[in-house]
């Protein structure tokens, strides 16, 4: 199989399909485009208890990028279910050629960002194995919300706004920036790798989350592996929808082209972390209150009643793949 995340049909046919035990407890139950569980706690409860699981396997050696990627990976995914988190269970697994420095600084960059979040690590595991060649981190992120605050990706309907926040590929672009310096260098200035690389502190979506929640919002997905193009097929999935999406319209920085173009990849299906999807019945009241608290937010599109996910650029039309490995991947291997 491919490095990087496994595709839509092995998941479903090797992972969901051996999914036999239920509960009446579990809200959602496992599905392409849903990334929390959602449990109740006691019968008539009316707060429910939100999960979700990430893991972060790129071999980076700046500990800042590992640890906000790891854990804003799985908070984001929290955030887009309109869930408030309490903190993490953090899993560590160690090659044998590291010592225990790495472990430390590792652990204290993971801390730093958990202060950031206003969380805190409940617990994990940590053990050293021959079996990875780099710092393996997992993450799962517990967090709590009252039903009807949830914001499924599965509750999208047709006839909606589709709105995307922040920058797509932006997660990518600073991975890209702080780990291949060296070779960005062959082209592009200091100061540009330095403003690139500087995203990686604004890959958390809890502002844009809490924003659009508040302006009155149907389903929100969180744009991450795969990039936007995959973030937008599993949200379709999810739900059953069809989609016209303005390629054009999809918010993007000049330097997430540049840095794309260099390595010869897709920004649009490059790690999208600090971007969320947002559908909702009135996308420019969203917008509007987004903009209220400095946040960018465009509507890119709609929700539609067909099966077909289109692309729509100019005068041509194309059809969305299904979430494809993300483009990073090509860069790293």
């Amino acid at each position: 199989m491919k490095n990087g995340k496994i595709s839509e049909s092995v998941l479903k046919r090797s992972v969901l399909k051996q999914l036999h035990t239920k509960s009446d407890r579990i809200l959602f139950k496992p599905a392409v485009g849903e990334d929390c569980a959602v449990i109740s706690m006691q019968a008539g409860g009316k707060t429910k208890l939100v999960t979700a699981t990430q893991t972060f396997t790129l071999d980076v050696s700046d500990k800042h990028v590992r640890a906000n990627c790891a854990v804003y990976d799985a908070l984001n995914n929290i955030y887009a279910m309109g869930a408030d988190p309490v903190g993490i269970e953090l899993a560590l697994l160690v090659p044998t050629t590291e010592n225990e420095a790495v472990l430390r600084e590792t652990v204290r960059a993971i801390d730093a960002v958990c202060e950031k979040a206003g969380i805190v690590v409940l617990g994990g595991h940590t053990q050293v194995s021959r079996a990875v060649k780099n710092i393996v981190v997992t993450v799962t992120a517990i967090g709590e919300a009252y039903e009807q605050a949830l914001t499924p990706s599965s509750a999208a309907a047709p006839g909606m706004d589709v709105i995307v926040t922040g920058y797509v590929g932006l997660e990518g672009t600073a991975i890209l920036a702080n780990e291949k310096r060296t070779e960005l260098e062959t082209r592009f200035s200091k100061a540009f790798i330095d403003k690139s690389a500087a995203y990686i502190d604004h890959i958390s979506t809890a502002m844009e989350a809490a924003s659009a929640i508040g302006a009155g919002v149907a389903a929100i997905h969180d744009a991450s592996q795969g990039g936007i193009f995959g973030a937008l097929w599993d949200m379709a999935e999810a739900s059953g929808i069809g989609l016209d999406i303005d390629l054009k319209k999809l918010p993007i920085r000049q330097d997430t082209i540049e840095i794309s173009e260099f390595f010869d990849i897709n920004p649009y299906k490059l790690l999208s972390g600090g971007s969320l999807i947002i559908i909702a019945a009135d996308g420019t009241r969203v917008v509007r209150e987004l903009e209220k608290t400095g946040q960018n937010a465009v509507i890119v599109g709609a929700t539609t009643d067909s099966n077909d996910r289109v692309l729509i650029s100019g005068e041509e039309r194309r059809f969305l793949e299904t979430a494809q490995t993300d483009e990073i991947y090509k860069v790293f291997n």
